[in-house]
């Protein structure tokens, strides 16, 4: 049975283009003896029947667009051996990562494909694309726990801050809920006055790279330094890692606006995209990592006070039921490199180990595509201990990205100390 595309949906969809891919990027390191190709794919021909979201391809009902049933749904169009001529090291596969990425998803299949890429030390790399129209972060994760993962998740504990779902205030009286939203507006819409270092008319070629750290020591030094939470602490060490970018490659420090996505999902739903998000600027002036952690916790925590995502979320929703063309303006707005210079998510993925055939999980690094004028993009999602940030770039605009990276581990061993 089809079922027509939510407007969040139908909204990424439009923002494809000749040099913009609407896919993410889920990239799974297998630790020894790794899993094969055909092993995959018999996985998923097991699974498929418990996430018939996957089995769907884009179509169209009464001339718009809808999700419509796969019915010769094969898995070994969905999981393919990538082409290459020897083992991958571990280093190489960032470079695999962003070719494939590259490359565009067949809208005549379901919008999702895993290659499989065998490593030089016995394991195994699953380089899976699913497109943004087909599931944000945290639906991604929900896929992959049921179409791959042996085991099921621990139950859920508590989510993180930053990603969870407050109900918003109540507003007693008009002109209050007035007040409140000219303040959210000008917080979340506020432009700089300085051109976004990443601002620029991007091609189609990307560039990957990954960066990892222990999960629990940057946690403990965020509460014990400013009584912060963990994603306070992992734009604090970005923060720290465009610093030092910014030093290398363009000499003036000024601060930079991010864009925080925020998952409004509850346990359960099966909405594909149901987020928001907030906006702040980063202290790149700051040489200080505890006093740039304080500064955006302070940041994130008014936000957070005032329900920034989910009165945007409802406003923005408000405008496009009395008007597509103010919806079209407001989304406009929001994604003028002026409004903010990167987006930075990050998504909870398991608490405890993972495997997948028999095999252990070691890592998940999740890339996001850039935007037009936006061509630096940062992912982070957890896994048994550990953070692990995907970059994504356009590299005619954003050279060293493998160094950016490696920033971001200076900078957590750093604020741990």
């Amino acid at each position: 049975m089809a079922e027509p595309l939510q407007p969040a949906d139908r909204a990424i969809l439009d923002l494809e283009s000749a040099t913009i891919a609407g896919h993410t990027c889920k990239v799974m390191r297998i630790g020894a003896p790794g899993v094969d190709v055909d092993a995959v794919r018999a996985r998923i021909g097991e699974r498929i029947g418990a996430v018939p979201e996957l089995a769907r391809r884009l179509g169209e009902e009464a001339g718009e667009p809808a999700w419509v049933p796969w019915e010769d749904f094969d898995p070994t169009r969905r999981a393919l051996p990538l082409e290459q001529a020897a083992p991958l090291s571990r280093g190489d596969v960032p470079a695999a990562a962003a070719r494939l990425f590259a490359q565009r998803l067949d809208r005549d299949h379901p919008l999702w494909q895993i290659h499989v890429a065998e490593l030089d030390d016995g394991g195994t790399a699953l380089i899976w694309r699913i497109h943004h129209a087909l599931a944000d972060g945290t639906a991604a994760m929900r896929f992959a726990r049921e179409l791959l993962w042996d085991a099921p998740e621990q139950p859920p504990g508590r989510v993180s801050p930053v990603t969870g779902r407050k109900s918003p205030q109540p507003h007693p009286d008009d002109e209050r809920r007035h007040r409140h939203l000219v303040a959210m507006i000008e917080r979340e819409f506020a432009e700089s006055t300085r051109r976004s270092p990443f601002d620029g008319a991007i091609g189609t070629t990307r560039r990957i790279a990954f960066a990892s750290v222990e999960l629990q020591p940057l946690h403990d030094a965020a509460r014990q330094l400013a009584d912060a939470t963990l994603n306070d602490a992992v734009l604090s060490v970005l923060a720290g890692a465009l610093r030092r970018w910014l030093k290398e490659h363009h000499g003036s420090l000024h601060g930079v606006r991010v864009r925080v996505p925020v998952s409004l999902h509850h346990e359960g739903d099966a909405v594909a995209n149901l987020d928001s998000f907030f906006s702040l600027r980063l202290p790149l002036a700051d040489a200080d990592p505890v006093d740039r952690l304080r500064t955006v916790h302070r940041e994130t925590k008014r936000r957070k006070a005032a329900h920034d995502a989910e009165e945007l979320r409802e406003f923005l929703e408000e405008l496009g039921a009395a008007s597509p063309r103010m919806r079209s303006l407001a989304e406009r707005i929001e994604r003028n490199p002026r409004s903010f210079a990167l987006s930075v998510s990050n998504v909870p993925g398991p608490r405890e180990p993972v495997s997948v055939l028999g095999a252990p999980v070691e890592s998940i690094h999740s890339i996001a595509e850039i935007g037009e004028r936006h061509a630096l993009r940062v992912a982070v999602v957890s896994l048994a201990g550990e953070l692990h940030f995907g970059f994504c770039a356009d590299p005619a605009i954003v050279d060293g990205l493998d160094a950016m990276a490696a920033g971001v581990e200076l900078e957590a061993a750093e604020l741990v100390g």
